[in-house]
């Protein structure tokens, strides 16, 4: 009887290690960050379009720490059911100016509404973004692209995501300052 005894005492020790971890794991993926796989090609040329593995992160966007420049994970507001990737380029206050590429170049200005960004994908040939749907909820913001991870064959290296090519907004630099194996 003792050897059952200390074989349960065993079998619980190893139960609650597991639901420990699983816990551990399931707050890391869901409220810290989690790699992420983005396809596509509306963030051309910055995200290749068969695929990069992404670390998102999910604390900024809960914090006020999103801006022009970040590229972040959106709940699409045209499909509930889809995230899309997209550069936020103006927050609420901001004056943007775009232009739709298929209605010719005519340029449209307007006012990012308070609680809300504009969003647009880096290839504005192929990307539906602020342009078709306007400004978007900052409440539909998932996360922010922290990392891009890069693995030619057997190597494993970790670069980071080049947030903030020159958009000619004439705005100041968004920089993180974290390169890893430059």
């Amino acid at each position: 009887m003792r050897r059952w005894g200390l074989l349960a005492k065993e079998a619980l020790s190893q139960t609650l290690t597991f639901a420990r971890f699983f816990c551990l794991f399931h707050v890391t993926n869901h409220y810290l960050w989690s790699p992420t796989l983005v396809f596509g090609p509306s963030m051309l040329p910055t995200l290749n379009l068969t695929g990069d593995v992404i670390l998102a992160e999910y604390v900024s966007h809960r914090v006020g720490r999103v801006g022009p420049g970040d590229i972040v994970f959106v709940r699409s507001p045209v499909d509930p059911n889809k995230i899309v990737t997209k550069r936020i380029v103006g927050v609420e206050g901001d004056r943007v100016t775009y232009f739709k590429p298929r209605n010719g170049d005519t340029c449209h200005t307007v006012v990012v509404p308070k609680g809300h960004v504009w969003i647009q994908g880096d290839n504005l040939y192929a990307s539906r973004d602020s342009r078709q749907f306007g400004p978007v909820p900052y409440g539909l913001i998932e996360g922010k692209a922290f990392f891009r991870y890069f693995h030619p064959l057997l190597y494993l290296l970790v670069t980071e995501v080049q947030l903030k090519p020159d958009m000619g907004l004439g705005r100041r630099s968004f920089s993180h300052g974290l390169n890893w194996l430059e």
